[in-house]
């Protein structure tokens, strides 16, 4: 049975950042395969509905294969990978311009982002990807991604929107990942097929026995099915971010997982998304290299501030942007870890300078920080310790 969830206990509720993603099935008419309107436009009241208390949100929206090939005239069932990139090339317009049209309507500024696998595996497209989701969110914009199934190869591609979410959710630090399906939640077993099949409300660790429980797509439209809804989990939940499975086909998807009696699947973290972000950060066995800071740029840090050029007294070790690295005190006891914002080459140029004369230095504007605070540890120490780092 069920037990209901009062709002205030809702972990949408309490996230600073959410991820709502939208399934083929859900956004798409089956009968005309046009973009079901009047069910979009609740979609994005919600939406609307979060940002006014001050969440910050991203959308994943799949769809744009399922309304290309109606337009395409392409005939039902599975179709071949040029087909679908052929498909997903038309469809894309349409639902820029029906996300572009409902939200600026309402003054939010909407961006479209298309990656693709590489853009969450490789370090740099990583960092890059993520840079922008962070600067659209800073300014005010509402981020809808896809993945760019226009040039995604069967080698280099997520294949289903789920773990797309999961892996944007990750890049983005979200705290709250809602996916939006046919499925109210995850079951013992296929509801449609096993009567018997109980519900499930809540997930503390995802075992062998819980990733049993996935199933194959339930929709001709759609490519995910409950297994990727599970592999979604694990990705997220590893991220410190909740993650909700829910039925999408009602009218306000969202704001119906606030309310008492709407069934939902939850998966539980054992850690927020910063928890999680700087376990990952402390854990590295090899930093690439290590930075010496000055006893100012200690306290700083100590306050819970990010480390800047300034306080930077000497760089080792060959490192590029994204990389892990030490951050030592004078006396070479290493202080904690951070992933940092600039290669050696460049942080040798700007360290003990100003933020502010980084573009004049470098030649590009880059970040402020040499390492941003939510990219550091630091580590408790007892008098006199010391570790011997880069050697």
């Amino acid at each position: 049975m069920t037990i209901p969830r009062a709002p205030s206990s809702s972990p949408l509720a309490r996230a600073r950042r959410v991820v709502v993603k939208v399934g083929s099935a859900l956004l798409t008419d089956a009968e005309t395969g046009r973009i079901n309107r009047a069910w979009l436009e609740t979609l994005i009241e919600d939406l609307l509905r979060l940002r006014r208390r001050g969440q910050q949100v991203i959308l994943v929206s799949s769809g744009a294969i399922a309304l290309g090939r109606r337009q395409l005239s392409l005939a039902k069932g599975p179709l071949r990978l040029e087909e679908s990139q052929a498909a997903a090339a038309v469809g894309q317009i349409r639902l820029a311009h029906a996300y572009k049209e409902l939200l600026e309507s309402r003054d939010v500024t909407v961006a479209q982002v298309l990656l693709t696998l590489e853009d969450s595996e490789r370090r740099h497209r990583y960092l890059n990807a993520r840079a922008t989701l962070e600067t659209l969110l800073a300014l005010g914009a509402l981020p809808v991604i896809n993945e760019n199934d226009t040039v995604a190869t069967a080698e280099i591609r997520y294949g289903d929107n789920d773990r797309l979410a999961a892996r944007v959710a990750q890049m983005a630090a979200a705290d709250c990942l809602v996916l939006l399906s046919d499925v109210d939640g995850l079951y013992t077993a296929d509801p449609n097929k096993d009567p018997a099949a109980s519900f499930i409300e809540e997930v503390l660790k995802i075992t062998p026995e819980i990733e049993a429980m996935g199933g194959r797509a339930a929709s001709d439209v759609g490519s995910g099915g409950m297994a990727t809804k599970v592999l979604a989990a694990r990705i997220a939940v590893s991220a410190g971010c909740h993650m909700c499975i829910a039925a999408g086909h009602h009218r306000h998807p969202v704001r119906r997982i606030e309310e008492e009696g709407a069934r939902c699947t939850w998966f539980v973290p054992s850690a927020t998304p910063v928890a999680a972000r700087k376990q990952w950060i402390a854990g590295t066995l090899r930093p690439a290299g290590a930075v010496t800071i000055d006893p100012g740029a200690m306290r700083a840090l100590l306050d819970g501030r990010s480390l800047l050029p300034a306080g930077v007294i000497s760089a080792r070790g060959r490192f590029e942007r994204g990389d892990t690295v030490s951050v030592l005190a004078t006396d070479g006891t290493e202080m904690g870890r951070g992933i940092v914002a600039y290669s050696d080459v460049d942080a040798a140029k700007i360290m003990g300078r100003k933020s502010s004369d980084i573009e004049s230095i470098l030649g590009f504007r880059g970040r402020d920080e040499m390492i941003h605070r939510d990219d550091l540890v630091l580590f408790d120490h007892e008098p006199a310790v010391k570790k011997s780092v880069g050697s």
